[in-house]
């Protein structure tokens, strides 16, 4: 078990992704159903690094990507 900061520092140590931050891994557990089980261990959070490391090397990046307007209809313009 390791926590979000450390998960964070590994992946990139790993050359699994370029860059990671614990927040992104922070956001990305409360965001995404196919992420690892989260532990809670006091205030931390801790993830299993033997699960977390498939998870990052099959996720596919976005970078960039408006995901707060994916699904919408595009709006007509104002007259």
């Amino acid at each position: 078990m390791v926590s979000f900061r450390e998960l964070a520092r590994r992946l990139v140590e790993d050359g699994v992704v370029s860059s990671m931050s614990h927040q992104r891994v922070s956001q990305l557990s409360r965001e995404d159903p196919g992420f690892p089980p989260v532990v809670e261990i006091g205030r931390s959070k801790a993830v299993d690094y033997v699960l977390a490391r498939p998870y990052f090397q099959q996720r596919k990046s976005r970078q960039g990507q408006r995901t707060d307007i994916k699904g919408q209809q595009p709006q007509p313009p104002a007259e």
